[in-house]
């Protein structure tokens, strides 16, 4: 069985994910929690100006640097 690449989360965007994107909305979540979008090199700083400008950027992270900390 294979396993699937992450993609990026933009619309309309099949490429490889590279980065992960930690937020969260302070008026939905609480302050540790953490959600995530993935992004490849040509989104990363769109997504990640997206979430800024609300405030809700957190972290951004190389994906096999996320992966690593998860499974420890």
């Amino acid at each position: 069985m294979s396993e699937e690449k992450p993609i990026c989360s933009a619309k309309g965007c099949r490429a490889d994910a590279v980065w992960v994107l930690a937020w969260n909305n302070p008026k939905l979540h609480t302050p540790e929690r953490r959600k995530t979008w993935l992004a490849c090199e040509e989104h990363r700083e769109h997504l990640s100006q997206f979430l800024g400008v609300r405030g809700f950027l957190k972290d951004v992270v190389p994906l096999n640097e996320w992966d690593s900390a998860a499974d420890s």
